[in-house]
């Protein structure tokens, strides 16, 4: 018993190799990522600048020895100190060295450019599935009107993003990235109704109700409505009929009672009424939050996410899908309506229940700042790679309203930002 037990806590000596080469190669990241901020502080300021490469030449050495070493446990800390004693000593023709902008470049997550690419291959899928014609035209031109008036399709982008976070691909997410899109536009169209929000602009044009009227708006918003669910299941690739209706079930959850309509109602309920920031939450929990949360979730169940993946998406997605909501809020009250491309002030006017009627804005810029670094935090035990769109879409919406905050993202920062959030 006693002789199994001793045998149980052997460590094998290729075992611990592996895992100390495993704990370098982090160690690695959080290194680079403080030297180039380091050097970015100290340029200009003192001649001696730690090259990057000479700590990645030595940590390289340090796992070639790891693997050649015996007595690691000996070797190991004599190597440490032997490599702190050259780096000390090294200041002398370090300074020499030609000074070098940081190589992060290579590193750097385009958001930009990732945003420009899929908006363009999500705007082409939704041209091809709508409706040349029907019984009735007018709400075949209503339905693409108001789907293709423009924006910046945060929703299926997310979901391409979730999708391929967890191992999928575009091609797999791309129908129900669409029906995200679909149905925010036909919430749209409802929103902007006299019965609901009364507003006469969306996206810079009339809205949908002004342009076709009343009857016509709301007959399109249900068309669109009914087409995004028939595009998933017609179109789907490469998912399996347990995820797809695991899919369509939390789609028609986010748009229903516990979602969108439940939210719509508490926001006209609460119309004129003092509001918690507990109630103003759950208003747009479920009014704004909930669909961009199923776009997280939904892309993460078709690209095969385990649970503990999908439980970390889908409170990442809470806290960007409240965010996007307080960073309208105080859009609509700092921005004129040719930049909104809705009215301006309108809520306010409305007394709409919205975040600017309990903070001041930097009180609300803070607490956007706060929901930001929640939703980074479930990324926190993922590749830094892997994160990086998502990390950079969470920044994004944050930036609509908080320009010059923060400074451009790259896998570096991203890494050393989420780990200091754990």
């Amino acid at each position: 018993m006693a002789l199994s037990l001793v045998k149980n806590l052997i460590i094998d000596e290729k075992t611990l190799t592996t895992d100390l080469e495993s704990m370098v190669t982090q160690l690695e990241d959080h290194i680079l990522t403080k030297l180039v901020r380091a050097n970015k502080a100290l340029d200009k300021r003192l001649p001696l600048r730690v090259h990057r490469k000479l700590i990645v030449i030595a940590l390289r050495i340090f796992k070639i020895v790891l693997r050649t070493y015996t007595t690691m446990f000996i070797h190991a800390p004599i190597l440490l100190l032997k490599l702190a004693v050259k780096f000390y000593f090294a200041e002398s023709w370090i300074s020499k060295l030609k000074p070098k902008k940081s190589n992060v470049g290579s590193h750097v997550f385009q958001l930009e450019h990732y945003m420009e690419c899929k908006k363009e291959n999500v705007n082409k899928a939704l041209v091809e599935l709508l409706p040349e014609n029907g019984i009735s035209q007018k709400i075949c031109n209503a339905m693409k009107y108001s789907l293709l008036a423009g924006g910046k399709r945060i929703r299926p982008i997310l979901c391409i993003a979730a999708c391929e976070f967890v191992g999928g691909d575009e091609s797999s997410a791309m129908p129900m990235a669409c029906a995200m899109e679909i149905i925010h536009t036909a919430s749209l169209i409802v929103d902007d109704l006299p019965c609901m929000d009364n507003d006469d602009l969306r996206r810079g044009n009339p809205s949908s109700h002004k342009q076709y009227g009343e009857d016509i708006a709301i007959l399109a918003s249900a068309a669109l409505s009914c087409l995004a669910f028939e595009h998933i299941v017609s179109k789907k690739v490469n998912v399996s009929h347990d995820r797809m209706v695991d899919a369509i079930t939390e789609l028609a959850s986010a748009i229903g009672l516990d979602g969108l309509v439940s939210g719509q109602y508490l926001d006209i309920e609460f119309q004129g009424k003092k509001v918690t920031l507990e109630q103003l939450e759950n208003i747009h929990a479920l009014k704004t939050g909930r669909l961009l949360e199923a776009s997280v979730v939904c892309g993460a169940i078709i690209g095969g996410a385990t649970a503990s993946e999908i439980d970390k998406l889908r409170k990442y997605a809470q806290n960007i899908g409240l965010l996007f909501q307080v960073v309208d809020d105080i859009l609509d009250e700092t921005q004129p309506t040719t930049k909104l491309g809705k009215t301006a002030g309108k809520d306010s006017a409305s007394q709409k229940a919205t975040f600017m009627r309990l903070m001041h804005i930097d009180e609300a810029k803070d607490y956007a700042k706060e929901l930001v670094d929640q939703a980074v935090h479930e990324l926190a035990h993922f590749d830094a790679a892997r994160a990086a769109p998502l990390y950079n879409l969470a920044h994004f919406i944050l930036n609509r309203c908080v320009v010059g905050l923060l400074e451009p993202i790259c896998i570096d920062n991203a890494w050393s930002s989420i780990k200091s959030a754990i």
